[in-house]
């Protein structure tokens, strides 16, 4: 069949050729040579990018303090991967599956954002890899929180501290024996299952080593006396100062206060101030401080001012309110969360006692005592950071009498301490006595209290300290 000319329509006809014939498109097959492989599975790891979950109180980046693993590492579940601090606390990043860590995608001081990847974790591709919005967040864990760890089907209740602490030991938890509340593994269950396995504990943290003075016959002989007297004349020469400026950014919790106290200006402070003799409390302190030894606890003055100030603000509620940001409405606080301000090398930080008013001196000296080790080790969580209703400074601590504190927004009223110092004072016959006076410096927003009622405060404060046996009739 010759074929002069082809018009192309829903079907392929072929016209002026000795035979028509009509063929349907899809009667016409083109055969094309095809070449199939066949692939095998091979067993290799997938990379799965574990990001930086959100930590919440619009936190958007941290600053990466620690790293506890190392690229070539092995992680399993809830292993502490590294330890970031935002502007507000510092909480332990751990892991959400077993692998290595193949990379690090931050050096130390770095800062991090909040949904980028963090590490890169190679895990075993045969057990399947979780969908994308499971990769991305892992809650992270303040230190002070005491997590649940599974292990074997069980849960076992111990700190990052102790977890990292087994990891460095090749221990599993779940053969260790917890000592603590509820079953809680503690540092000391570690140690004595190591001197069980290995016959010996661990070494002491390394000291600074005491070097003995040398022998007399091994001593550098003195000079000469004759030569001691010829002190040679220094070469007058030009002073060259080679020194730098250099700029840092402003992080952590630096940050934190610059935004505080920017808004606590917009505030109207006033001031009021008093000393308070505190001879009666120094004695009974004395008197009390072996028996919170005891108890283990370290007794200072700080929890008899917390719990007086508590009830004061029972008589005085106004002082524990706060002020919406149109100064229409007030708050009053049920809860009396007194913050105490605390200066650390991370800068100031003022974690609260929550709900002193159902504590007892005691419990709150106890409570303190956490506060401060979290507070000098860097480790304190939101919730101990967050929610107070009243503050105190002690600036005694360091030296000074009398202060101007800055209120600390949603607060309306802080108060700052200055150092207890022994002065000649009289008494009701005459006599010179000698006295343990401490001066306070209050300052409250003028927009919702007035003199009167922070000096009346202030008074009620200063009877409880002063009288230390009225504090019983109140105690609650």
């Amino acid at each position: 069949v010759c074929i002069h000319r082809v018009r192309s329509c829903s079907s392929i006809r072929f016209i002026k050729s000795k035979y028509v014939c009509v063929f349907d498109k899809s009667a016409l097959k083109f055969s094309h040579q095809q070449r199939l492989f066949r692939t095998s599975a091979v067993s290799c790891g997938q990379i799965v990018q574990f990001k930086l979950s959100d930590i919440g109180e619009g936190i958007t980046e941290v600053t990466v303090k620690e790293w506890y693993i190392k690229e070539g590492d092995s992680v399993s579940q809830f292993d502490s991967i590294c330890e970031v601090q935002s502007d507000k606390a510092s909480v332990t990043i751990t892991s959400r599956y077993d692998g290595i860590i193949r990379k690090l995608h931050y050096n130390l001081d770095e800062i991090a954002c909040v949904g980028k990847p963090l590490v890169d974790i190679e895990i075993d591709a045969s057990k399947g890899v979780a969908p994308e919005e499971d990769v991305v967040e892992t809650p992270p864990m303040s230190h002070e929180e005491h997590t649940h760890q599974e292990i074997k089907g069980h849960k076992t209740l111990a700190t990052p501290a102790v977890r990292r602490l087994a990891m460095e030991n090749n221990i599993k938890l779940s053969e260790v024996v917890g000592t603590g509340k509820d079953n809680r593994i503690l540092k000391e269950d570690i140690l004595n299952y190591l001197a069980k396995q290995t016959g010996a504990i661990l070494p002491p943290s390394p000291k600074a080593e005491i070097i003995p003075p040398l022998p007399k016959s091994e001593t550098v002989p003195a000079a000469p006396k004759d030569k001691a007297r010829k002190i040679p004349v220094p070469v007058s020469r030009p002073i060259v100062f080679s020194g730098k400026d250099k700029t840092e950014p402003i992080t952590g919790f630096h940050k934190a206060m610059v935004k505080t106290m920017s808004a606590a200006l917009k505030i109207p402070h006033f001031g009021y101030c008093d000393e308070i003799d505190l001879t009666q409390l120094v004695q009974l302190r004395e008197e009390l401080k072996p028996l919170a030894q005891i108890r283990g606890v370290k007794l200072s003055f700080m929890p008899f001012f917390i719990k007086a100030a508590s009830l004061g603000l029972l008589q005085y509620p106004i002082l524990n309110a706060s002020l919406d940001e149109s100064c229409q409405n007030v708050t009053y606080k049920a809860s009396h969360n007194i913050g105490v301000a605390m200066d650390t090398e991370q800068g100031l930080i003022v974690p609260n006692v929550k709900n002193v008013q159902v504590c007892s001196v005691f419990e709150i000296a106890s409570e303190l005592n956490r506060l401060q080790s979290l507070g000098s080790a860097g480790q304190l969580g939101t919730n101990d950071l967050t929610g107070g209703t009243f503050t105190l400074s002690n600036i005694g601590t360091i030296g000074g009498t009398y202060a101007k504190p800055v209120i600390l927004p949603p607060e309306v009223a802080i108060g700052a301490l200055g150092k207890i110092q022994v002065l000649p004072r009289f008494n009701g016959k005459g006599e010179v006595f000698k006295a343990q006076i401490m001066n306070v410096s209050w300052s409250a927003d003028h927009r919702i209290i007035d003199g009167a009622t922070m000096a009346r405060f202030s008074n009620l404060w200063k009877s409880y300290l002063e009288n230390p046996a009225s504090m019983l009739l109140d105690l609650k």
